[in-house]
């Protein structure tokens, strides 16, 4: 008996001609920790000390600490290793990066009033994400197949063998009047899912006695660059506030790869008529490109307030970022079929007869909310903690006219809830000119366990099946500082540990049972970062 799965996503797959779904909002919204070596030395616990190039951005408060004008700027050096494992296998993948973090200039202007002593500007450049990511592994056992998976959603909207065939009339990659998934068109004409001997209904090429591998690497590339003019000042040397408007740059280039070898697999038999289905062996796979532009703004407030000299507390909020985005996208298919009828069917083929796809759309990344507190420990001590609260389940996706994709949003409410951060730093100053510097900071996950677990059916775009789900986030973090008059200079050590959990395809779930598993594995990513800053106070 052929076996043959349909995914419960009726809408799932049309979706993929639209703007980006769910997994992709939350790939533009991750928080890292990026800033000067200071900042990333005490893991970004400054919320409430201020006078830092990078902690105006996290708190705009801050800036009204600053007693005299500050230019500085840092460089990061990353090293990256990714892991990628599934039942025993493993594969490591590395790579180096080099990024300049932050650049800025604060000027300070005194009033000679002790109500208000004094006004402060800045303008910064900082690098808040880096998308920079590689890894690649092997699924040692398939228990379902990329080809039922897109052969059932195929059924499951109604398409039938004439919406997805290429005549002298109709292409339906860009017939006005074809509505077909375009990895649905791509399967099909790639043999990796075939019709039946009526027309009306797909299969794919996993069944009965079919037993096969899968292998995966996916290549990400680009960050976030954001451009932050911050405003504020001083109230009685006891209450700091500032205002921040910041202007982003975003660039995002993923080129990803999932291919399947099948024994036993069920295949067509001749390749002028695919529904002729006999036994032999597959070998097939995608590669996805993606390219995303983006410019946003966003608007930050934030205060510190200092009841006693040894002890200040801050609060601090940013609204989302409003982006307006840019998808230039297309999708390739390679392909060998062994079969008894003939000795081979090998090929390729490429979504919109070989041009890009194109789609203009919006995104709102999550509101933050950030809780601080800081004491002074004898005449030589800091330590600082830090909450933030980031609401990913607030992202949104919206047309390029502003009009929210509904069925979007529910489902990143369904896949998503807050994250929640919590940092701790201090710094011991060993001499007038040295200071010492630990930190640690946990975020927790943003993905639901049920999601995560594959207990949801999960709604992709384009034509790229995978995704990836992030749980915890750590980082420990050391560093010195050395300052003489008015230069300083400052090295950060800072070890970044994430777990994350690839899927080459949505598990189907009906009712909340599992009709389906999707295969997955463990990336494991350790990055080992140098962080550098350089300034003068003046």
């Amino acid at each position: 008996m052929r076996k043959q799965f349909f995914t419960i996503l009726l809408c799932g797959l049309p979706l993929m001609l639209a703007a980006q779904e769910s997994t992709d909002a939350y790939q533009m919204s991750r928080s890292e920790l990026r800033g000067t070596a200071r900042y990333m030395s005490m893991a970004g616990a400054f919320g409430a000390l201020g006078g830092d190039l990078s902690a105006i951005n996290q708190n705009p408060g801050g800036i009204g600490v600053y007693r005299s004008s500050d230019v500085g700027f840092t460089l990061d050096f990353d090293i990256q290793s990714a892991k990628a494992e599934n039942a025993g296998v493993s594969n490591t993948t590395n790579q180096f990066k080099f990024n300049c973090n932050n650049a800025g200039y604060v000027g300070t202007y005194k009033m000679d009033s002790e109500t208000l002593p004094n006004i402060n500007w800045g303008f910064s450049y900082s690098h808040p994400q880096s998308f920079n990511r590689h890894y690649a592994g092997r699924i040692g056992t398939l228990n379902s197949s990329i080809s039922n998976y897109i052969a059932g959603a195929t059924n499951n909207g109604g398409w039938t063998k004439s919406d997805l065939t290429t005549t002298d009339n109709y292409d339906p990659y860009t017939s006005n009047s074809s509505t077909a998934p375009w990895i649905s068109i791509l399967a099909y004409d790639s043999y990796i899912m075939n019709p039946d001997s009526k027309g009306t209904s797909f299969q794919g090429l996993y069944g009965d006695g079919t037993t096969g591998y899968g292998e995966f690497e996916t290549t990400e590339e680009g960050g976030v660059d954001e451009y932050n003019f911050t405003f504020g000042g001083n109230l009685l040397n006891k209450f700091y506030w500032g205002l921040g408007i910041g202007c982003t740059d975003l660039h995002y280039t993923a080129t990803t790869y999932y291919g399947e070898a099948l024994s036993n697999a069920y295949v067509a038999a001749d390749k002028d008529n695919p529904d002729n289905i006999t036994i032999g062996t597959a070998n097939y796979g995608f590669v996805n490109y993606l390219h995303t532009v983006g410019t946003g703004a966003n608007f930050k407030l934030g205060f510190i307030f200092k009841p006693i000299n040894e002890f200040r507390i801050g609060f601090a909020f940013h609204t989302p970022t409003y982006y307006d985005m840019h998808d230039t996208y297309y999708t390739v298919s390679s392909y060998q079929y062994f079969n008894n009828t003939t000795d081979n069917n090998t090929g390729g083929n490429s979504t919109n007869n070989g041009y890009n796809g194109d789609t203009w759309y919006q995104i709102r990344t999550p509101w933050k909310f950030i809780a601080s507190m800081a004491g002074v420990v004898g005449t030589q001590g800091i330590i600082s903690a830090e909450y933030e609260y980031v609401g990913y389940n607030t992202m949104e996706v919206l047309s390029d006219d502003g009009d929210v994709y509904t069925d979007t949003k529910e489902r990143i409410k369904d896949y998503y809830q807050p994250a929640h951060i919590f940092r701790i730093g201090g710094e011991f100053r060993a001499t007038p000119e040295f200071s010492l510097r630990l930190g640690y900071s946990y975020q927790t996950s943003p993905v639901k366990d049920n999601v995560r677990n594959g207990y949801e059916n999960i709604v992709t775009t384009s034509t790229n099946t995978q995704y990836i789900f992030d749980k915890s986030m750590q980082y420990i973090t050391a560093g010195l500082g050395y300052h003489y008059k008015g230069f300083y200079t400052d090295m950060a050590y800072v070890f970044g540990h994430r777990e994350s959990d690839y899927h080459a395809f949505s598990p189907v779930v009906n009712g909340g049972n599992v009709l389906e598993l999707s295969p997955t594995a463990k990336i494991t990513n350790n990055n080992n970062q140098l962080v550098f800053s350089f300034g003068y106070r003046f």
